[in-house]
């Protein structure tokens, strides 16, 4: 078969290595000019016990052209065990005891190819994974047009390794090899490329590449010596003809994340400050961050998440680009510091990916649930910039900008992803420092040396930033409210909201210098505009397309574009789409009250499925 898109699923055990090998898939996918989206969706606990419903990890991966989102549903599944395999074909149901596969909550189609190996089929298995017979395609309700293929695969790499010296647990530890090897087989990949990944991956543990590498090619021999009843798959064109010319390659959004501070920090000639306290899911940007010295980044892990903005507005204080990173828990947490910063005018990015909440909730599942935090989780008349990163890839770009606007506007910025971003990889091209975007700091003019005072201010409103060192700039800058013209401690009543409508013009200003927002039409006229922000760009890009509408996705949240109430007021009918209760809806409600405004929200700890919105609109 030739297909311009195809998704798969590996899943499998917390131990199957279900990470790795969706991720090698996935970068092959990429070095072979594909455009790619993929979903890891693992557990949160400590490891449940082998082979049991709880401990099923999973990792989905589209790739083709005029790729959107990782695929509401997946053309091929591996399933490593009679748990994986459950959980696969019932999907959010997998609990009932009455269930049966029901293409409306699978997570592959009903004419899907099922990988599956028969060797974690035995009694004990499927008691773990609460089967009642010992016949789990009959009970799980497969249905005919599902292709299964049953492989032995602890046997074959059992086989495959017998003469390595290996011991038995080390070499089950390779059974996601031969998967991925037979994987390759039925897409018709070559193994070349997917061995020098595989090299590539464990160039600091050469001991592994060997037997590695074996069990993968002889999972590819199998498919093809054995003639497996089962069609082979092959993509068409490789990627899009419009696309850029340049390098590309596959980035997590934590990674792009950080590697957009780091341009930023290049680029504004500044020192990157990185004050965090591990959380998931956002640390690895501070594990990113540490092992870049070489670019003059310092990164510490402090003791909480209060420490980590605070010594963050310590460096912004000393002249440095200073950024903290978190999710909503720490955000939270970080609330009152930001206030400081915001009361002190200091440029400072706050990067929060947001995850399942309140309190620990769903710390390995994604949500949009932090915008209204964001927007207002502060004592007092608290303004500060909101952005949105809308693609594991432009979380470089928007981290960019997110240092540009506060080093350009004396304000602390708050940027939201998420898990599905974090966690998730994308096609990108690399850019070039010399093409990116200018950034000038706000730097404190010459004539101003031996009368400057924090209360100076620019034709925009925005104060001047001098730092320790700059011999006549000598300043005293607090949290206590200051008078507008002196810069001293003031309680007069007057000043106050004189002070507060100067803080607050000075963010509502930026909105001049940002990009207007631009529609994405549909390819018939519509009287139906979609809208979302942040990460939900690709599924409801997906849906557009498929209901022939027009979408509207905001990446810069507050302040708005200069457009927006231009923009929306074109549409009768404006569906507002978000994983949380409808906290952009009432942001906009409260910003344009005029408007038909309605909502579609999903919290489940999951991206949208294409499929759903487009019922919604349609019903």
């Amino acid at each position: 078969m030739t297909k311009k898109n195809v998704t798969i699923r590996f899943c499998g055990d917390s131990g199957d290595g279900m990470q790795l090998t969706g991720n090698l898939f996935a970068q092959l996918g990429a070095e072979l000019g594909h455009e790619i989206s993929t979903l890891p969706d693992f557990p949160a606990e400590i490891r449940a016990p082998q082979g049991t419903l709880g401990g099923v990890s999973g990792f989905q991966v589209e790739l083709g052209s005029e790729v959107y989102t990782p695929g509401d549903k997946a053309d091929v599944i591996v399933a490593m065990n009679a748990a994986a395999l459950k959980v696969c074909t019932l999907g959010s149901h997998f609990n009932h005891p009455q269930a049966h596969y029901d293409e409306q909550f699978a997570l592959y189609h009903r004419h899907a190819i099922v990988l599956v190996d028969t060797d974690s089929l035995t009694d004990k298995d499927l008691e773990k994974a609460q089967y009642h017979t010992d016949n789990p395609f009959t009970e799980l309700g497969i249905p005919e047009s599902v292709q299964v293929v049953p492989v032995a695969l602890t046997t074959l790499t059992k086989e495959a390794l017998k003469d390595s010296g290996m011991d038995n647990k080390s070499m089950l530890k390779s059974r996601n090899m031969f998967a991925l090897g037979l994987v390759c087989w039925l897409f018709d990949e070559p193994m070349d490329k997917a061995i020098h990944l595989l090299e590539d991956k464990f160039k600091k543990k050469p001991a592994l590449i060997a037997p590695n590498t074996k069990v993968m090619v002889d999972g590819y021999n199998y498919g093809a010596n054995m003639a497996l009843s089962v069609n082979q798959i092959r993509l068409g064109e490789s990627g899009d003809n419009s696309q850029e010319k340049g390098v590309y390659t596959s980035i997590a959004g934590n990674r792009a994340t950080a590697f957009g501070l780091i341009a930023a920090a290049e680029k504004a000639g500044k020192h990157l400050f990185l004050g965090s306290y591990p959380i998931t899911p956002a640390t690895d940007i501070l594990h990113e961050l540490a092992g870049r010295k070489d670019m003059n980044v310092m990164a510490i892990q402090v003791e909480d998440e209060i420490a980590g903005v605070c010594t963050a507005i310590g460096a912004a204080f000393a002249g440095d680009l200073a950024c903290t990173s978190t999710s909503g828990p720490g955000l939270s947490l970080k609330s009152e510091a930001i206030g400081l910063a915001v009361m002190a005018e200091l440029p400072l990015v706050i990067v929060d990916v947001q995850r399942g909440g309140p309190s620990t909730g769903l710390p390995t599942k994604t949500e949009q649930t932090d915008l209204l935090q964001a927007l207002y989780g502060r004592n007092g008349e608290c303004p500060a910039v909101v952005l949105a990163a809308s693609s594991s890839a432009n979380c470089f770009d928007f981290a960019y900008e997110a240092c540009k606007i506060a080093l350009e506007n004396m304000t602390p910025v708050v940027l939201l992803t998420d898990t599905y971003l974090a966690n998730g990889t994308g096609l990108w091209r690399i850019p070039k420092l010399v093409d990116l975007p200018e950034i000038k700091p706000q730097s404190v003019p010459e004539e101003l040396k031996d009368k400057y005072n924090p209360a100076l201010r620019d034709e925009r409103g925005v104060r001047y930033w001098a730092f320790p060192g700059m011999e006549g700039y000598e300043h005293r800058n607090i949290g206590l409210e200051r008078d507008a013209e002196r810069g001293t401690i003031s309680t007069n009543p007057e000043n106050h909201e004189t002070m507060v409508l100067a803080r607050k013009h000075k963010i509502e200003q930026i909105a001049e210098r940002i990009p207007e927002l631009k529609v994405i039409h549909g390819a018939e006229s519509q009287d139906t505009l979609l809208v979302g922000w942040g990460s939900t760009e690709g599924h409801l890009h997906a849906a557009a397309n498929e209901l022939g509408c027009d979408l509207a996705q905001f990446n810069y949240i507050c302040p708005l574009p200069k457009n927006t109430r231009e923009v929306l007021s074109q549409y009768k009918r404006i569906v507002v789409c978000e994983l949380n209760t409808g906290q952009f809806a009432t942001y906009l409600r409260s910003q344009f009250p005029e408007l038909p405004i309605e909502q579609y929200n999903e919290i489940q700890g999951q991206p949208f499925a294409v499929e759903r919105i487009v019922n919604f609109v349609k019903q």
